[in-house]
């Protein structure tokens, strides 16, 4: 009996410990990538109306919410309406949306190209709908979900990372949000004040990758 008790012990030992290196893998990989004060990098990527656009394309931007997100995603649709909101209301003060899709078409066919410009087209998007093909700039950033947002700040020549992570607290129900960290960081920042949250976890569809 004491063998016994032995080996279920080691067994339930073991599993203690493969459950905390999942969460330690998972906690890495959440933070690979930009870091909040890091100096993010441009990018040339084709948009849906088959332009290439580039950050520095936005002469008078004092900065950008960039956001990685999908046609496919449960997630991402739930918060489209407030990503078009979020453009409407921060575009005019200098930061604009710059939505980004960055997952590969070969594992997920809804996110194609050609699925990018009929979604944009049914939404009414007023964004850059742009297409990171050959998924080269998302894991510079170090997003892993859609949606995941960056928001950046223009200083100079260079865009600093000022805010990771999720649009608001409620992806199920706007109308019961009850913190909205993107706005609250672009508020801080028009205000020229600290960002009270600089960071908090994005929720939504892992994105698809063949790597």
């Amino acid at each position: 009996m004491r063998k016994i008790g032995l080996i279920l012990s080691s067994i339930i030992l073991l599993a203690i410990l493969a459950q905390v290196n999942a969460k330690k893998m998972e906690n890495t990989s959440e933070h690979k990538g930009y870091k909040i004060g890091d100096a993010a990098t441009d990018f040339h990527l084709k948009n849906v109306d088959n332009k290439m656009v580039s950050l520095s394309d936005y002469k008078n931007a004092k900065g950008f919410i960039v956001i990685f997100t999908c046609n496919h995603c449960p997630y991402a649709k739930a918060y489209e309406n407030r990503i078009i909101a979020l453009n409407h209301k921060y575009a005019p003060k200098g930061y604009p949306v710059i939505a980004i899709n960055p997952n590969d078409p070969k594992i997920e066919p809804q996110d194609s190209f050609v699925g990018m410009q009929q979604r944009a087209k049914e939404k009414g998007f007023t964004f850059p709908y742009l297409f990171d093909e050959g998924q080269k700039i998302y894991p510079q950033y170090g997003a892993v979900r859609t949606p995941h947002v960056f928001i950046l700040q223009k200083e100079n020549s260079k865009n600093i990372v000022r805010y990771i992570g999720a649009i608001d607290d409620n992806y199920a129900d706007a109308n019961d949000v009850s913190h909205k960290y993107v706005e609250a960081a672009v508020d801080a920042l028009l205000a020229n004040k600290p960002i009270a949250q600089t960071s908090t976890v994005a929720i939504g569809c892992s994105i698809k990758a063949d790597k």
